[in-house]
């Protein structure tokens, strides 16, 4: 099993545009083989700044999903909205 850090900053009045693109991948991913759970946190700290942690079956199921036209298309979206690329960060259980 992985998990998967998806880092994000975004500017105030660009939230709830974000937010509605997020929500589209969301409801992609749930029917994706391989998922298991998500959630997204906001950063108190850093406002603007949030992590979206994902929870995989395997690395394989990660990245067919990660190589897929329909979260490519979703993510550039994001990432032309948020002026930079988002973050990605593997991590597998000991």
């Amino acid at each position: 099993m992985i998990r998967i850090h998806i880092r994000r900053t975004v500017q105030e009045k660009k939230k709830e545009d974000l937010k509605l693109l997020v929500n589209q991948l969301r409801s992609i991913t749930m029917g994706t083989p391989g998922y298991i759970a998500g959630e997204t946190l906001s950063r108190l700290d850093k406002p603007g700044e949030s992590l979206v942690v994902t929870k995989w079956q395997s690395l394989y199921y990660w990245n067919q999903w990660f190589e897929s036209k329909e979260r490519a298309e979703i993510q550039g979206k994001i990432d032309q909205l948020l002026g930079e690329q988002t973050r990605y960060e593997i991590y597998e259980y000991d």
